[in-house]
């Protein structure tokens, strides 16, 4: 007995009900002058797809354009900040504030920052 005979062909279309019943419904609308209505869920529904990946892509965009990668005035430790903000070195604890793509140490004012030099002692013989 041959089981690929035209006796046993079958379709399965149990999806295919669905959007035959939702094509006839537009169909229907459409004929009715009621177009607008099906032209306005698409319309809505193409935003809700859209929405979220313009979103994304221009978060991207200004994050590209405010985060700051730099190193801290005071211990060097890499850190990262978003321009304009202030924040706390997690390595000294030192204030930092993130401006024009730098990162600057906040003192109050007033304060004068001076770096320390070692300077060797030499003996001199009388």
């Amino acid at each position: 007995m041959n089981q690929n005979s035209y006796r046993n062909l079958q379709f399965n279309l149990s999806g295919l009900n669905f959007w035959l019943t939702l094509l006839a419904i537009a169909w229907l609308l459409g004929s009715l002058g009621l177009g607008w209505i099906i032209k306005s869920f698409v319309v809505i529904l193409g935003l809700i797809i859209i929405t979220p990946i313009l979103g994304f892509i221009g978060f991207r965009w200004w994050l590209k354009r405010n985060l700051v990668e730099a190193a801290c005035p005071v211990c060097s430790f890499e850190l990262a900040g978003i321009n304009g903000t202030e924040m706390r070195c997690p390595n000294c604890s030192e204030l930092l504030k993130v401006e024009a793509g730098h990162l600057h140490r906040l003192t109050p004012p007033g304060t004068v920052d001076v770096e320390a030099i070692e300077v060797l002692a030499k003996q001199i013989d009388e």
